[in-house]
């Protein structure tokens, strides 16, 4: 995968004003956070079947940050970014998740990935590199790579007057390392209309993990 995760803390009111009635914003050590994921997807498909071929491998990026819903700690997804226009539809139908097509490439050259995403919908562009700098760890809990990586749901909301949705995940914990990352254009950020340095971003890398998802569950509140 070569999966980055590079997070900013925010004021929690600026993401709770941007959730739904009974999605509560997470924080940790008093901040909300936003996270910034490029990474590449593989293998997508229906659990015990093959991957589907032309979804086998595609790069994607998520804006994303961390919520509660009925004591259940999960994640929530400003934006997706994907190189794969069947991911896009059935995550937007489906899920209800805010997908968008990019023109997307994910490059490893000498241990350093380069990544670079643009929005083919908006001028939204993200462009970087990362390399990892030290031994695999496993985060302990209690600590903020636990707290930000260690979710197994997601949720969603079609449009303001549908009930919030949860999709239920499985994994093994993350593998992480240490990582250097060099941010050459991002407006992610700014296009989903937070406006968030990205001066000291808080960075860490993995190589992935499988991920199986369960069938859609609608909260009603």
């Amino acid at each position: 995968m070569g999966l980055a995760f590079i997070h900013v803390p925010v004021p929690s009111e600026v993401i709770q004003d941007r959730l739904p009635d009974g999605v509560r914003v997470d924080v940790f050590n008093g901040s909300a956070w936003l996270g910034i994921v490029p990474f590449q997807m593989a293998g997508v498909g229906r659990r015990y079947l093959p991957g589907i071929p032309f979804m086998r491998r595609f790069p994607e990026l998520n804006l994303r940050t961390y919520v509660v819903v009925d004591d259940k700690p999960g994640v929530w997804f400003f934006s997706l970014d994907a190189a794969s226009l069947p991911l896009v539809l059935g995550g937007k139908f489906v899920y209800g998740l805010p997908y968008y097509l990019a023109r997307m490439s994910l490059l490893w050259q000498e241990g350093i990935c380069r990544f670079e995403s643009f929005r083919r919908s908006s001028p939204m562009v993200m462009r970087c590199q990362y390399k990892p700098t030290s031994e695999v760890f496993y985060a302990k809990a209690g600590t903020f790579e636990h707290w930000a990586t260690e979710r197994y749901c997601l949720y969603s909301q079609k449009r303001p007057t549908a009930n919030v949705k949860r999709v239920q995940v499985h994994h093994a914990p993350w593998p992480l390392q240490q990582v250097e990352v060099e941010i050459d254009e991002c407006s992610i950020l700014s296009a989903a209309g937070f406006d968030v340095s990205l001066d000291k971003p808080v960075c860490h890398f993995s190589t992935g993990v499988d991920v199986v998802s369960f069938p859609v569950e609608s909260i009603q509140f």
